[in-house]
């Protein structure tokens, strides 16, 4: 069978850089062609970044990336790359689709495209778009209807595009009926967790169907609240792991592959779905033989912690780097949110850009402000304290508030020195709330909440202990100091506001919490099928009515990285004003 060297570039991208996308072609080709790559493969719209959002409406934006695909092409080429086909994502537009309405304006394309000897010699769509959860590309693109096929050294490739495997139907089975001996599928494809597990048995199921080798390319790095993890996957006709990416790290997988030749006659027609077969012939001679060098395995598959902790400092760090951002700046209470926020901060930007504050008032324990010390000496942080103590006395003789206004008070004040020390020194403030918080509303506005990034915001708080101890514990392991202090993790949380105060005086315990807020939020349970799963009623409807009424809270804070099926964000869109309660009928 004829041989194939594959490589398959797991690489970021930045929305709109499409110089610098661009750059990362060229110098991840150069690197590809210089170990004998016969096929290199870039992400799903490497060129412009993923998700485009509302640029892909921008007319201007959509001819920029076209342009600069037949320019990569020249490039490539000029710098004696051209004879290795590329197939890279870009944003394009159908050029036949007839305006209508319902349809994008421009009708702009999810797209990919070959690039080979100075020229663009193959472009297709995606044929399957996603429109669930993060996903809104019924807004953006409209479908392709063709079924790329390019023969490349004596092998039929079928070409796809993410959620052309995702989906029943369409690109998989015709690669099977073209008589493909390889299915490169190009994609983004969000992380979320336990997500490795699903795409694996996706992407074996798909190559049964196909009947051939699937090669299952994914980015890596982050975009706004969405994280990528890589994780690329190639298997064998039969479903079997050839080779395994890491997740959470740039690399180029080289393999060589044995693959069924291409059959004397080049496929045409229709196929399934009604695709219609487009088939390009770059190169009919086979590879001379050679001893393989790239036979696959599989990387490391990391822990339950250790992948969601991954996924939190490539989150923020993406955030910060692409935006410009030099350093952050979080409130240290000496609890654990800010706690794991600092430790997550450190770990994506490095200590010397993470600047934290103490801001004590007359109701934080000694303990509070030891351990936010303590936490700066572990991780080598910067560190100041802010006393609101004379603030809150010069506005509540002005005020005279009491109750909770009094205890909000202080969480406002701190957000107003965290701001100011922002605006001033030109750091980024992180907010550290997590996902219980935000549920059920326990939070200030313009107070705990402020800031330009949340990189908890989507972890439940019975996760943040979990995260915190293994954060620690990979420390020791490696023989370094744990960056959160024990007594963080061991004392109860408090947000210390009033004498004595600890969070279970106003919410369920954490566990039971989040175990109730798992199945309302992340599975949209009703409260029936809550309480039939075991929880009391009465504790039920509290829970739910208070996430209920939150939605205004949740609305204003910052985004930040999701980690879940369901975060609070674009995949979970509820109405501000809204009078339905679950259990009370409308």
């Amino acid at each position: 069978m004829p041989q194939l060297r594959l490589a398959l570039n797991q690489i970021d991208s930045t929305v709109g850089d499409i110089q610098g996308n661009c750059e990362s072609v060229v110098r991840w080709t150069r690197h590809a062609a210089g170990h004998g790559a016969h096929l290199v493969a870039f992400p799903e719209m490497m060129l412009t970044g993923y998700p485009v959002e509302d640029l892909a409406l921008r007319a201007s934006f959509v001819k920029a990336s076209r342009t600069a695909l037949v320019d990569l092409a020249r490039r490539l080429a000029g710098e004696g790359l051209g004879d290795v086909p590329v197939v890279v994502g870009y944003l394009g537009r159908s050029e036949n689709a007839q305006p209508r309405y319902g349809q994008p304006a421009g009708a702009p394309q999810n797209c990919a495209a070959v690039l080979y000897r100075g020229e663009v010699a193959l472009r297709f769509a995606k044929h399957h778009l996603p429109n669930y959860g993060v996903f809104d590309e019924f807004r953006y693109f409209v479908p392709g209807y063709t079924m790329p096929v390019i023969r490349v050294r004596g092998v039929d490739v079928a070409l796809a595009i993410c959620e052309d495997l995702w989906q029943d139907g369409g690109r998989v089975p015709a690669a099977r009926t073209a008589g493909a001996g390889l299915l490169l599928s190009v994609n983004a494809s969000p992380y979320e967790r336990d997500k490795d597990d699903t795409r694996l048995e996706l992407v074996r199921k798909r190559a049964q169907e196909a009947g051939c080798t699937l090669a299952y390319l994914a980015m890596v790095g982050g975009q706004d609240e969405l994280v990528f993890d890589g994780d690329s996957i190639v298997v064998s006709e039969r479903g079997e792991v050839i080779a395994r990416s890491p997740q959470f790290a740039e690399e180029c997988l080289l393999l060589d592959l044995e693959l069924p030749a291409a059959a004397g006659l080049v496929p045409s027609g229709q196929v399934d779905d009604g695709l219609e077969i487009q088939h390009v012939t770059l190169s009919e001679e086979p590879v001379a033989r050679y001893e393989p060098q790239f036979t696959g395995g599989e990387a490391e598959r990391l822990g339950d912690e250790a992948e969601i902790y991954g996924a939190l400092v490539t989150g923020l760090r993406a955030y910060v780097e692409k935006n410009g951002f030099r350093s952050v700046l979080i409130g240290l209470s000496g609890g654990i949110d800010s706690a794991l926020v600092a430790a997550i901060a450190c770990d994506a930007v490095g200590p010397d850009h993470v600047y934290g504050i103490s801001m004590p008032s007359a109701y934080s324990s000694d303990h509070s402000r030891s351990d936010a010390a303590e936490l700066a000496r572990r991780t080598g942080l910067h560190f100041r304290t802010v006393s609101i103590a004379p603030m809150f006395d010069a506005y509540m003789a002005g005020l005279r508030l009491s109750g909770l206004a009094e205890e909000n008070l202080q969480s406002r004040l701190r957000g107003v020195t965290l701001m100011g020390v922002s605006n001033q020194e030109g750091h980024i403030v992180l907010a550290p709330g997590n996902k219980s918080e935000l549920a059920v509303g326990y939070s200030t506005l313009y107070g705990d909440s402020v800031g330009a990034y949340g990189p908890i915001k989507d972890v439940y708080k019975s996760t943040v202990f979990r995260l915190a101890r293994w954060r620690n514990a990979a420390a020791e392991e490696r023989g370094e100091t744990p960056p959160i202090p024990e007594n963080s993790i061991l004392k109860p949380p408090s947000a210390e506001l009033r004498p004595g105060q600890v969070d279970t005086d106003s919410l369920p315990d954490y566990d039971l919490l989040d175990r109730v807020l798992e199945l309302y939020v992340d599975r949209d349970l009703g409260r029936e099928e809550i309480v039939a799963a075991g929880y009391e009623p009465e504790v039920v409807t509290r829970i739910l009515k208070l996430t209920d009424t939150a939605e205004y809270k949740r609305r204003q804070y910052p985004p930040g990285t999701k980690i879940s099926a369901k975060g609070f964000g674009k995949d979970r869109r509820l109405p501000i004003t809204n009078r339905w309660r679950e259990g009370e009928g409308s």
